[in-house]
């Protein structure tokens, strides 16, 4: 059974309490009750409490923020409800999670959500778990791609974010220079009918394979070493079953395991091009 299962079925009694609490609590309307101050003391163990309670942060943080971002232009676009509801599908959610992942984003978008609260509790939850911070950067950079270029209202938002988990401004360029790479990358896989692309014509494979280099964070003159280094790291940072021992919820496995495949399938474009 889920962790919100287990909540809503009152089978254990870890609450999580905070702004975090209190949005999962609003959204699943149920009433979380608990210190406000209570997640200030986190437990560093993973026990199946504990784990659950990193499971509920995440879930919480990642849609109420996503829909926070969405509507720091002024509006939320078609494109980002999208891929919103893009990222729930990915993840399979059942019905029940679902519609609090939607109750969540609609909060979000809200004047007053509480933004650096729930950012500083979601990154106390954590409790230095990176690899955790990272996915949640990742897919909230996902979701700001989605109507186009990350747009000056929503930069500033997302460095603020980062500011606040301790990610500096240079990991977080680089981070979105390779989503910006991902995203090209996979659009000319979809828009091709070729295989290992040398059917692909001479300049879309050139751009095809600078973008795999920018997806493994190197440079088109690294060495045949530090390539496999990167991807190997890239692939260990991603790996879903390290993810979810870590705290990720389970229902995200599919991300990860996608995120593991782009990261695989760049790889193998820089392998065939330098007979690696």
């Amino acid at each position: 059974m889920s962790w919100l299962g287990k909540l809503l079925g009152g089978t254990f009694g870890f609450l999580l309490g905070g702004p975090l609490g209190a949005l999962l609590g609003a959204a699943i309307g149920h009433k979380l009750d608990g210190d406000k101050d209570k997640y200030a003391q986190i437990e560093s163990d993973l026990s199946p409490g504990a784990q659950h309670r990193i499971q509920m942060a995440f879930f919480t943080a990642t849609f109420s923020v996503m829909g926070h971002i969405a509507r720091a232009d002024g509006r939320v676009s078609e494109a980002e409800i999208t891929v919103a509801r893009t990222v729930m599908n990915r993840m399979d959610l059942s019905e029940g999670m679902r519609r609090t992942a939607i109750e969540l984003f609609t909060r979000g978008k809200q004047p007053d959500f509480p933004l650096r609260e729930a950012v500083e509790q979601f990154r106390k939850e954590c409790h230095r778990r990176y690899a955790l911070i990272r996915i949640f950067l990742e897919i909230q950079l996902e979701a700001a791609f989605a109507d186009g270029p990350v747009n000056l209202a929503e930069e500033r938002v997302l460095i603020g974010i980062c500011d606040q988990l301790r990610i500096s401004r240079f990991e977080y360029h680089a981070m979105k220079g390779r989503l910006d790479a991902a995203i090209r990358f996979a659009r000319a896989y979809q828009n091709s009918s070729y295989s290992g692309n040398r059917n692909m014509p001479s300049r879309r494979r050139e751009d095809t394979l600078e973008d795999a280099y920018t997806m493994l964070g190197i440079k088109a003159s690294a060495g045949a070493d530090e390539i496999k280094r990167a991807y190997r790291k890239l692939i260990s940072r991603h790996h879903p079953d390290k993810l979810v021992a870590k705290g990720m919820p389970e229902e995200m496995v599919r991300i990860a395991n996608e995120k593991t495949q782009q990261i695989r399938k760049a790889y193998e474009v820089i392998a065939a091009a330098r007979n690696l």
